[in-house]
């Protein structure tokens, strides 16, 4: 005759202060950002041909309606995905420069000047050089970001920068110029972009001149973000799972 004998899968929460709060700063993160990166896709991929379909009056009512709701998740959701990433990233920096007993202040100061300089650059082509072209501009785009990567690789060349820190640093340094992206240039044009269509759907005012320029450059940032994220999921994923960089 067979016996079978009840056992007891062992469960307990760790009870690591450290621990637990990466594991929360993980958790934040992945939860906006799938928000975040979410509605990108939603307004890359469904948003932007539906609208092409619908005439004035139409959108007069769907944009005052849909937009300022899925931009609120959207702008929200980009900024705690980056600052819960930076969080935890430095965690990591911090952890790797005590390893080698250095200080990490070039690394911070590195990938905020490197990053912000990146979407500087970008905003310069989109929104003052205004370049129209959206295969020009993904060109130079592309090129910038991979100079800022270059540039951040060089000043982060020092030996004890392990695969986790360098590869956030690309990946992440990316989600910065996205969020800087959500805040700097969709939000602020686009919310002018809904009161115009509000005040011409409800008084016939007309829509102002720079109207149709600026919802242009609200598109170009918004598919420079959609293509951006997609070195920056890959990388996210590659500083766990895939060593290319460092130790």
């Amino acid at each position: 005759m067979l016996h079978y004998t009840a056992s007891v899968v062992p469960f307990h929460l760790p009870d690591n202060t450290v621990l637990n709060t990466l594991m929360l700063y993980r958790f934040v993160h992945f939860v906006a950002g799938i928000t975040w990166i979410g509605l990108l896709y939603f307004f890359n991929l469904v948003n932007v041909p539906f609208m092409k379909e619908l005439d004035a009056a139409t959108k007069g009512k769907v944009v005052p309606s849909l937009l300022p709701r899925a931009l609120w998740w959207f702008r929200w959701g980009a900024l705690v995905t980056v600052l819960s990433g930076i969080a935890y990233w430095m965690h990591l920096l911090a952890t790797a420069a005590r390893a080698a007993e250095v200080t990490l202040s070039s690394s911070i100061w590195s990938f905020f000047a490197v990053w912000t300089a990146v979407w500087a650059l970008i905003f310069l082509l989109t929104c003052v050089l205004k370049i129209n072209d959206g295969r020009l501009l993904g060109v130079l785009a592309a090129l910038v970001v991979v100079a800022g990567c270059w540039v951040y690789l060089s000043l982060n060349n020092h030996g004890w920068e392990n695969n986790h820190v360098l590869a956030i640093g690309l990946g992440g340094g990316m989600g910065w110029v996205m969020m800087l992206n959500v805040w700097g240039v969709i939000w602020r044009f686009q919310k002018k972009i809904i009161r115009w269509t509000r005040e011409n759907a409800n008084n016939g005012t007309p829509m102002p001149e720079q109207a149709k320029a600026l919802a242009r450059q609200v598109f170009l940032t918004s598919r420079t973000n959609a293509w951006l994220s997609l070195p920056m999921l890959f990388l996210m994923g590659a500083a766990s799972h895939f060593p290319m960089f460092g130790m």
